[in-house]
């Protein structure tokens, strides 16, 4: 089952709306959630289970979301000391649970020796427990910064990707969240990127409400079909503010309807295809740049797909700010792709009628 839209990590039950499962559900549909990740096992053990009562506390949860018509995963933190041990926990719980997929919340552990034998040995037992259930991989944000985790041994066998994006000390979501796309986008095999956010706070530092924005935003410009955050119990403990800013957000799948037009134009240029940028323009909108002016739709077209195919081929690119209100908006970006990088991308657009009807762009490309 494909995953789209908004939603949120469970840590600790308990600390959601007080551990009450109509309230959980509640509120996870007053904000539009599609799906809600509940912490299952912990290495070995179980979690959100309280053993001095022998209750489970997932299962009222469970059916409460179903319920409300949101998916419901099972999370799990995996150490890789024992990873047979862990995948007969994981198993047995979502036998129990029945579940519409399982994230495997691997990190810092996993960067030591051996751990690729681990992860090979993990995966081999899940993938024979549950051939089709959909599965997820949660780590790091920048493979590049992690060479030593077993990328490839976890992703062969997963369907999705979803790396954690925390800008913890600084407050550049959208730089953050396309680079991590485009690292995992070099790595073989590729799975399709969904990026978990923070909506916590450490050390002096939390995200903010334009952060949490500009995430989402971004996302959807990257044409990603599904963000989450992490975590629900601090969120609404410690940042309640950034609740409503999920909340309000109109997620509309993967596409961009919602998104003013340098998001919309970003996002076409992600995609690669000439004729999706294209189509942001009047009939008769000029282009202009340093080197040409262009007029019409079908000049535009050319134009883009020699920028797309030849300049800046298989491209990422990401809006680094945008300004302005009314018929012009102003918006810097930056691109990296294997013949260069673009860092000074400066534009301004003039708008009719919610269409393109003067483009004026200014970048130089670096090469590699």
């Amino acid at each position: 089952m494909a995953v789209q839209g908004k939603g949120f990590f469970i840590w600790k039950i308990p600390n959601c709306e007080a551990g009450n499962p109509a309230a959980i559900a509640s509120a996870a549909s007053a904000a539009g959630l599609t799906h809600v990740l509940i912490k299952i096992a912990d290495g070995n053990n179980a979690y959100n289970y309280d053993t001095a009562q022998a209750y489970d506390r997932v299962p009222p949860v469970v059916q409460a979301l179903r319920s409300a018509g949101m998916q419901v995963w099972g999370w799990h933190f995996v150490y890789g000391n024992d990873p047979l041990g862990e995948a007969r926990i994981a198993i047995q719980r979502l036998l129990q649970l029945n579940l519409d997929g399982y994230v495997i919340d691997a990190e810092s552990q996993y960067t030591e020796p051996g751990k690729a034998t681990a992860a090979a040995r993990f995966m081999t037992e899940m993938r024979s427990a549950f051939p089709s259930l959909p599965m997820s991989l949660a780590s790091f944000r920048y493979p590049s910064y992690h060479p030593q985790f077993p990328w490839k041994t976890f992703l062969d066998k997963c369907d999705y990707n979803m790396p954690q994006v925390y800008w913890e000390q600084v407050h550049n979501p959208a730089t953050q969240l396309a680079r991590s796309v485009q690292e995992f986008k070099a790595l073989t095999p590729y799975r399709p990127v969904l990026p978990i956010g923070p909506t916590y706070k450490t050390g002096g530092w939390a995200p903010t409400e334009n952060d949490i924005t500009e995430f989402l935003n971004t996302a959807k410009s990257l044409n990603l079909s599904a963000v989450s955050f992490f975590s629900w119990d601090e969120c609404r403990r410690d940042l309640p503010k950034l609740w409503p800013v999920i909340a309000n957000y109109a997620w509309t799948g993967s596409g961009t309807g919602s998104l003013d037009l340098p998001y919309q134009y970003i996002s076409a240029l992600n995609k690669g295809d000439a004729a999706s940028v294209a189509n942001l323009y009047a009939p008769t909108a000029v282009h202009i740049n340093a080197a040409r002016t262009v007029q019409g739709q079908d000049a535009i077209k050319t134009y883009f797909a020699t920028f797309l195919n030849q300049l800046l081929p298989k491209a990422t690119f990401t809006l680094t700010g945008s300004s302005g209100t009314g018929g012009s908006r102003n918006f810097t970006w930056q691109a990296s792709s294997s013949k260069g990088v673009v860092r000074n991308g400066s534009d301004t657009i003039g708008l009719l009628n919610g269409k393109i009807s003067y483009h004026y762009t200014f970048f130089t490309i670096t090469p590699n």
